[in-house]
């Protein structure tokens, strides 16, 4: 009988206002977005001294900003230094605003199904640049930055999406810590011109 399953699905007495809140949420989004930045001051940018490195973040969810979709920060690498090294599912893109560098990347082989896998390939591949270049990183890849010059900083900006996160797949994993990583460090812009010299 077409009906027959009624004595399961009509069981519950809870009633909840859902969709009411979807249309609620759209109705109100206009005002909320006003309220929100769509220009972010420098000072406005927070900084972190990261296990990662030394990040002035640009957009972040946390930030209260227009953008949905996109986190970005810009990475101090010190003079002769080199970033940490992380992996994660996303993809990212990294444009290289000032000095030299090479990353280095190790893709891995992944497999998702009730539980996420992966494990690092045997080959690392690595990527020189330099000022006006673009580095991409597919994802799930284990990568560092690495300063080729002793001399002058590198400062790249990064981009990476949040969908992959606000699908429930946060897959972001520290392998090794930048050799700057002080969590007790309070970042400052003298100091952060301290550490443009290679002196910090």
């Amino acid at each position: 009988m077409a009906w027959g399953e009624t004595n399961v699905w009509i069981d519950g007495t809870e009633n909840a206002p859902l969709y009411q809140e979807l249309l609620d949420d759209a109705a109100a989004r206009p005002a909320r977005d006003a309220e929100r930045k769509k220009i972010v001051r420098p000072n406005e940018m927070p900084w972190e001294m990261s296990r990662q490195g030394l990040l002035k973040h640009l957009i972040n969810e946390a930030m209260n900003t227009r953008m949905e979709t996109v986190d970005a920060y810009m990475q101090i690498v010190p003079p002769g230094s080199k970033s940490g090294k992380h992996r994660h599912l996303a993809e990212e893109c990294l444009y290289v605003l000032e000095g030299r560098g090479y990353d280095l990347h190790q893709d891995c082989e992944v497999e998702i199904t009730d539980e996420y896998f992966w494990k690092p390939q045997d080959k690392v591949s690595k990527w020189e640049y330099e000022a006006g270049d673009v580095i991409y990183v597919p994802p799930n890849t284990i990568h560092q930055h690495f300063n080729a010059d002793p001399d002058k900083p590198l400062r790249l900006i990064s981009c990476i999406n949040r969908i992959f996160k606000n699908s429930g797949l946060n897959d972001l994993e520290q392998i090794e810590d930048a050799p700057e990583f002080d969590p007790d460090v309070t970042l400052t812009p003298e100091l952060v011109r301290e550490f443009l010299r290679g002196k910090g």
